[in-house]
């Protein structure tokens, strides 16, 4: 038998995987990737392998995360028939102050990780319901949780603080900062292919559906443009990013809007979506000419620069801006945009190197480096449960 770890993204409707043969001390390498979607209604099992082997099928039998787990690997079962699971990773959204680095799931920290559902409602729950769905489906199997709150435990305190009674401040209102598995990765790659860029001053911008920005200083978290929820900072594909708490008290107090009426609002009818009008998909806005699309695009660019120029300030100055997440990723017009007349902080980003999409994309003169770096929060997940279970 050959020794495997799973990692698991449970969504409301959707499981992401990663499957992970276990090699020379522990390593973990990539065998399969990819989800299933719509669980409870039509669920499709969507998976690559790592030698370009893709499926592309229905499921009859999956509605629920623990049945979606089975299918994956009764699917890996055909091409791989000698694995054996030693762990399974999850990613958990929130981990609160309490968790600063990955743990072994048990009956204690399940119970610690469902008091953080008040500040995640619409993430946690289905990070837990993927733990018992795993748990039930491999009682035997180490059950290790990493957290996107992690990464952002070394925010010094002004940086992980309102301006409200302490009182509130030793409940848990405060700043948290999510994405941190993608900023792990991207600082060990960093760490890799450009030690001192490691050690200096980066800004990383996670541009996708969900969008962050992080300062990282030394290969430890600064800063972040989120904070209590995954509401603010940038605007996201159908978030609203920072708003004025004001509008809140607005919605409640003149348009008569229920909390759950302005969570709706907020996590699901804003954004590019809700500027636009038409779509959350930035490649959607991109290719249509209405002036809501550029609207949205106008201020989905402004909001990152200006996000930034904070950043930077946060570090006292910028060696590297790194673009991540399918947006920083992929669109080079994104990133063109952004960067554009950014001279004044040391940004000058090179045409034919970003439209060809590589690894470095700034000038051989720019102060600033800027590079593009797709990130693999499976990957990250898998290497903590490999070092849990060695």
């Amino acid at each position: 038998m050959v020794d495997h770890v799973l990692a698991l993204n449970a969504g409301s409707s959707s499981l992401k995987f990663g499957l992970y043969e276990l090699v020379e001390n522990n390593r973990p390498r990539m065998r399969w990737h990819g989800q299933i979607e719509r669980l409870g209604d039509a669920p499709r099992l969507l998976a690559e392998s790592a030698g370009g082997r893709s499926v592309n099928q229905p499921l009859t039998n999956a509605h629920g995360h623990g049945e979606a787990i089975h299918a994956f690997l009764d699917m890996t079962r055909e091409y791989l028939p000698d694995i054996r699971i030693r762990a399974i990773g999850h990613r958990v959204v929130h981990g609160g102050t309490v968790y600063s680095e990955p743990v072994r799931i048990n009956d204690k920290v399940l119970e610690t990780l469902s008091g953080f559902i008040p500040f995640a409602p619409l993430h946690q729950p289905y990070s837990l319901a993927g733990i018992r769905a795993a748990s039930d489906a491999f009682p035997e199997t180490e059950q290790v949780a990493c957290f996107d709150t992690a990464f952002h435990r070394t925010h010094p305190w002004v940086n992980d603080t309102f301006a409200l009674p302490q009182s509130y401040f030793d409940k848990g209102v405060r700043r948290y900062g999510f994405h941190g598995l993608s900023y792990d990765y991207i600082t060990e790659k960093l760490k890799e292919i450009a030690p001192s860029l490691y050690d200096g001053r980066v800004v990383i911008a996670h541009l996708g559906n969900g969008a962050s920005m992080c300062a990282v200083s030394g290969g430890r978290a600064v800063a972040s443009t989120m904070g209590f929820s995954a509401l603010d900072g940038l605007p996201m594909g159908t978030r609203s990013g920072q708003l004025d708490p004001g509008v809140v008290l607005y919605m409640m107090q003149q348009e008569g809007m229920s909390a759950d009426e302005i969570a709706e609002m907020l996590y699901r009818k804003s954004g590019l979506l809700g500027l636009s009008g038409m779509s959350s998909d930035m490649r959607t806005l991109l290719a249509a000419e209405t002036p809501e699309a550029r609207k949205a695009i106008d201020y989905y660019v402004f909001r990152i620069r200006r996000e930034l120029g904070a950043l930077s300030a946060a570090l006292e100055g910028l060696d590297a801006l790194v673009f991540t997440g399918g947006i920083g990723e992929n669109s080079a017009q994104i990133r063109q945009r952004v960067c554009e007349g950014m001279r004044w902080i040391g940004i000058e980003m090179d045409p034919n190197r970003n439209a060809d999409n590589g690894t470095v994309l700034s000038t051989d003169f720019s102060r600033v480096r800027i590079l593009a770096i797709p990130t693999h929060e499976e990957m990250v997940i898998a290497r903590a449960a490999a070092r849990l279970v060695q």
